[in-house]
């Protein structure tokens, strides 16, 4: 298995707080996929308005951190080192639970096809290994 840490995580992809949304990616294998987890609290900056009082990850934040799991398997192949993976479009997206502080979400995306700078990831989030976000993300290498 291979494992990064954050910092490791950084120097493969460009996202930095507040924006870097992987803690961990506990296995990965250039090209071919990635699992990472996103531990969840409070003090995530999005909770102050989404929603008070009802603190839920955004959806659109969990197909983010879903992407920059998927970017580590890609960005990861030595052709692509210092490069940037770009969204291409999302389909078949699926939201099927709330993600709240406290939770470790997992996220795994499974390169599915690639040819030349384009591809398709298959994305799954889960939380105490329920579904709560599935998709199919496109993405460019630029």
């Amino acid at each position: 298995m291979n494992s990064l840490d954050t910092k490791q995580i950084m120097e493969i992809i460009p996202h930095r707080h507040p924006f870097l949304l992987v803690d961990q990616i506990e296995d990965y294998e250039p090209g071919q996929y990635a699992v990472g987890y996103k531990c969840v609290t409070y003090r995530e900056d999005f909770f102050a308005g989404h929603f008070p009082g009802e603190p839920v990850m955004p959806g659109v934040l969990i197909v983010e951190a879903l992407a920059q799991v998927g970017a580590v398997a890609i960005l990861s192949m030595p052709e692509h080192k210092g490069k940037i993976a770009f969204f291409g479009g999302i389909q078949k997206c699926r939201f099927k639970g709330m993600v709240r502080p406290g939770d470790k979400l997992r996220l795994e995306t499974k390169i599915i096809k690639q040819r030349g700078p384009y591809g398709v990831g298959d994305a799954v989030a889960t939380v105490d290994g329920k579904v709560v976000a599935s998709a199919e993300l496109t993405f460019m290498v630029g």
